[in-house]
């Protein structure tokens, strides 16, 4: 049976047993919420194993209905869709499921899962799954080296997978960066090793997970809405260290997350690894002048170190979270056996992904950037505190998050700033109490939802919006500013994603002929 909210369940002996490809998962009765990308997958790979699988999913969208058309050809018992199927836990095959797998993003509250953890029925995630059939005969069985934080994740994750490629492993970023990770599980040839990123919500419905070297890169309020509180959150993220076996990576700038490794149920002579971007001591990673740096996994570290990169490698722009990035993959893969020349190598291959500290134009002394990723305030004053002088682009969607934090601890490098967002009364009122002498924009007429797909009531577009704000900049700009796109919130009220606000901002720079923009890959 499992506790009240799912999270430490106490297992029946059949599915303590279910710990490789190979065992015995035929018949077991399963119940699968969702139907996205990883709810999918988990029901192929159940099926596959010889499982009796129901699906459920909320959404009866056309979409929805051609993938459960897909899952009942390849066995699935029965697919629901429809708010009516995900209120209650269905019957499998005439009895209670033994088994639930989630997606990610259903709440522990949402009915079905409610109903699941009071009767008794464990729930995992897909994470959870994967790592129950990670081993396969006849296949190589891939280390995992897992990645979470509030920011910077899906960076380190590319950067741990690049160092890991330049060592000349087969090894794949997966989880939630984009790949399933039960795709990558079911790879026919296998891997060396996995970079995985955890959200805090594939955290919370994973139970088993021992990673061979883990990580918290930052911790600060996010999500609360789906964990109830910021200490359930913040229990989430830490428990990516339990059960470590060799290396626990923590943010020597961030005390919490030592604090974390020194809670967690480590695999016995598993070390702490601290990363800085601050000299390092002995057993931590960081900077010497312009060098990254490693005394944790060379044998005369208590009187020197080991050059791993230097920090112009890591990019035209290189703000201090990127270096603090890339210093927590060195880590991990230094914890994994990898040499320093791959660390190097693998920071020259690195391709940024689009939306993270992007320059997008740099023309008449004034540098454009696009960090549209940057949704919450603690990832958005990473950004500011990269520039001197900002013409400052943010608001959105602000999941009830305080910016009254970020605004005094940049007020001094603000220029000007100019508002997005349906409700810009947040960050507006935070500007007016900690910096009332910059000067802030609004858009002329009111914002009221999603400027997208022509359902809006929004008198501007989101394309629309972004040129008046891209305008508003050019006003505002001096040489030697930088017009920083860092929203510090969510986009989903007036775009579709924070890759559509992204895109948005790198079109109307470049429709105003502010220098050679940005292509997105």
């Amino acid at each position: 049976m499992s506790a009240p909210d799912g999270t430490t369940p106490v297992e029946t002996p059949r599915l303590s047993g279910l710990t490789t490809w190979d065992a015995d998962w035929a018949g077991l009765r399963v119940v699968v919420a969702g139907i996205g990308a990883s709810g999918f997958s988990a029901a192929d790979t159940l099926i596959e194993l010889g499982a009796v699988v129901v699906v459920v999913d909320a959404g009866d969208t056309e979409e929805n209905r051609a993938k459960a058309d897909t899952l009942r050809i390849v066995g699935a018992r029965d697919v629901l869709l429809g708010a009516d199927h995900a209120a209650a836990l269905p019957p499998v095959d005439g009895g209670q499921a033994e088994l639930v797998v989630t997606s990610p993003g259903w709440r522990p509250t949402q009915p079905l899962l409610a109903e699941a953890a009071a009767t008794g029925v464990p729930i995992w995630g897909d994470v959870e799954l994967a790592w129950r059939v990670r081993e396969r005969r006849g296949r190589p069985t891939a280390e995992w080296l897992t990645i979470t934080g509030t920011n910077g994740k899906t960076t380190t994750v590319g950067l741990t997978e690049s160092m890991l490629l330049a060592a000349g492993k087969r090894a794949v970023a997966a989880g939630n960066v984009g790949t399933p990770i039960l795709d990558v599980i079911r790879d026919p040839q296998g891997y060396d090793f996995l970079a995985v990123e955890l959200s805090s919500f594939q955290l919370h419905w994973a139970h088993s997970i021992s990673p061979l070297a883990s990580v918290c890169l930052n911790i600060a309020e996010d999500h609360v809405d789906w964990h109830g509180s910021y200490e359930a959150y913040r229990a989430a993220k830490a428990s990516v260290y339990e059960r470590t076996r060799i290396a626990c990576v923590y943010n020597v700038e961030q005390r919490e997350t030592e604090a974390m490794v020194e809670d967690a149920d480590v695999i016995e002579g598993c070390r702490a690894v601290g990363f800085t971007t601050g000299m390092p001591s002995i057993s931590m990673v960081g900077v010497v002048e312009d060098l990254l740096v490693d005394r944790a996994f060379i044998e005369q570290r208590k009187d020197s170190a080991a050059e791993l990169a230097s920090i112009g490698e890591l990019g035209e722009v290189v703000p201090r979270h990127l270096v603090a990035n890339a210093l927590a993959a060195a880590a991990l893969v230094r914890a994994a056996g990898i040499p320093a020349a791959a660390v190097r190598d693998g920071i020259r291959a690195f391709q940024p992904g689009d939306h993270r500290i992007q320059v997008v134009a740099n023309e008449a002394g004034v540098l454009w950037i696009n960090d549209s990723k940057a949704t919450n305030p603690h990832a958005a004053s990473a950004s500011l505190a990269s520039f001197s002088s900002v013409v400052w682009i943010a608001g959105g969607l602000s999941k009830g998050v305080s910016y009254d934090e970020i605004v005094k601890d940049h007020a001094a490098r603000l220029r000007a700033v100019i508002l997005l967002g349906a409700d810009p009364a947040p960050l507006q009122d935070a500007l007016a109490r900690h910096a009332p002498d910059v000067p802030v924009s609004l858009h002329p007429e009111p914002q009221t939802g999603r400027g997208h797909d022509g359902g809006s009531t929004d008198p501007a577009t989101g394309e629309a919006l972004m040129q008046w704000a891209v305008a508003e900049a050019a006003r505002l700009a001096r040489e030697g500013d930088t017009v920083l796109m860092a929203p510090a919130a969510a986009s989903m009220d007036q775009f579709s994603s924070y890759a559509h606000r992204g895109s948005a901002f790198m079109a109307a720079v470049g429709a105003r002929g502010q220098g050679t923009t940005a292509k997105e890959s």
